[in-house]
């Protein structure tokens, strides 16, 4: 499971490479929670617990995408009647496209090289290319570098760009009221728990096919989008008092956040379960932004956690690749000294990609910017 996700592959459009952080847009709660979503996965992939729950992280970047995207595209309609869907998909181009190539391409290098094990299939490394990966996985099999299986969740975010501009227009040139849009966009999720549950338990589709397919993820991107329409927590004004927040609203997504952990069933892991989370991802963020300083989230605030969460794309891309070599390389180290290697190597490989391409890029995405 980023301007930078943020899916990792969106984030707040004034947390991107060569931001103002003095920006008022500038959140930095939400580089740490790109942090923890990142080191969910991470700990997941690494595999130093089997309770940890990886495809979590996955679902919080998906949330932030949609919020942030949506925020975005609220405040240029806002300023100028319309969204130029040219500089939109230029920017989105400019932040995905280039880290998104050359890890790709250099971990297909090094695997054809022999320095990875594995084989690369060219339908498997094209549907990686042409952002449909996400189906190809879980139709055919994998013949891919071992570890770039991530990118089955920016095939999702892909789709989401191309088709969720144009409904978000639309909506406003409708002249259609913020809480409507919001409900509307509920109603889709809604539409797409009930199109999950007909899969399992009608169809019986497998596990994959739920997790990975677009159609039956896609929501866990709009709830996002509907915080973004209505009682935003950057644009908009607070509803209820701040104890009812911090002390009700709160605690309660935080336990149905723990709920769909350790709920097992197969059927409401396929299903509800996305559903939930999204739910209890609202007031969470809601929360962490309006709030940073309460309870635990000044964590969220501390030096390395908004660092590690401004390299949190560059730092998805490469992780599991990274976890795969040091497995195949160090396998006689204890699983934990595994994943500490991998998490400094992935790291200083992010780093990396961030100075060399995220920054002048970055520059050069502002130009395109109306916002």
């Amino acid at each position: 499971m980023k301007e930078p996700l943020t899916s990792p592959a969106e984030s707040n459009p004034e947390t991107s490479a060569g931001a103002n952080v003095n920006s008022k847009f500038y959140i930095p709660s939400l580089d740490g929670m790109r942090t923890v979503a990142f080191l969910i996965v991470f700990l997941s992939h690494a595999r130093v617990s089997e309770l940890l729950p990886g495809g979590f992280g996955v679902t919080v970047f998906f949330f932030l995408s949609g919020y942030l995207i949506t925020t975005i595209l609220r405040r240029e309609y806002d300023s100028y009647q319309t969204i130029d869907f040219k500089l939109f998909y230029t920017r989105r181009i400019l932040r995905i496209w280039p880290s998104f190539y050359l890890v790709l391409c250099l971990g297909a290098a090094l695997t054809i090289l022999g320095f990875i094990q594995g084989e690369i299939n060219l339908s498997a490394f094209l549907s990686q290319c042409l952002h449909y990966n996400n189906y190809y996985t879980i139709f055919s099999a994998n013949g891919t570098t071992p570890g770039s299986g991530v990118y089955w969740s920016l095939a999702v975010e892909e789709h989401f760009y191309l088709l969720f501009p144009l409904l978000y227009l639309t909506l406003r040139k409708m002249r259609i009221t913020p809480r409507r849009q919001m409900l509307i966009f509920w109603g889709l999720c809604l539409v797409a728990l009930l199109w999950r549950c007909l899969q399992v338990y009608g169809f019986g589709a497998s596990s994959e096919r739920i997790f990975y397919a677009t159609d039956t993820r896609l929501d866990s991107i709009l709830f996002g989008c509907a915080l973004g329409v209505n009682n935003n927590p950057m644009l908009d004004k607070q509803y209820y008092s701040n104890k009812m927040w911090n002390y009700f609203l709160l605690p309660i997504g935080i336990m149905l956040i723990i709920f769909s952990f350790f709920y097992r069933s197969p059927e409401f892991q396929q299903t509800f379960r996305y559903t939930i989370q999204g739910i209890a991802l609202y007031p969470i963020f809601i929360t962490a932004i309006r709030f940073p300083s309460w309870g635990l989230f000044p964590l969220l605030n501390l030096k390395w956690m908004r660092f590690l969460g401004v390299l949190s794309y560059s730092l998805y891309l490469v992780h599991y690749t990274v976890i795969f070599a040091v497995n195949m390389y160090l396998p006689q180290l204890h699983k934990f000294m595994q994943a500490g290697i991998s998490l400094l190597i992935s790291v200083g490989l992010a780093y990396t990609i961030y100075q060399l391409i995220e920054l002048p890029v970055g520059q050069l995405r502002k130009k395109f910017s109306r916002t």
